[in-house]
């Protein structure tokens, strides 16, 4: 799935570490999130919109076909 968590985190001046740390998961999952080889859980999808204080539809793009 296709997402901005990259630049999200970017504009905040944080590590990959930090935000793992903030919203309860591991670096590896920030990074396979970022890499787009993983989706997140809808709970995920939620803490990390939570933590940027956007929408989950602003971080993550599902590419649903019509």
């Amino acid at each position: 799935m296709k997402n901005e968590l990259r630049t999200y985190r970017d504009r905040h001046d944080l590590s990959q570490g930090d935000l793992a740390a903030a919203v309860g998961v591991s670096r590896q999952t920030i990074n396979a999130l970022e890499r787009e080889r993983y989706d997140p859980s809808l709970e995920l999808a939620f803490k990390l919109a939570g933590f940027f204080e956007c929408s989950i539809e602003d971080l993550f793009d599902p590419e649903l076909s019509e």
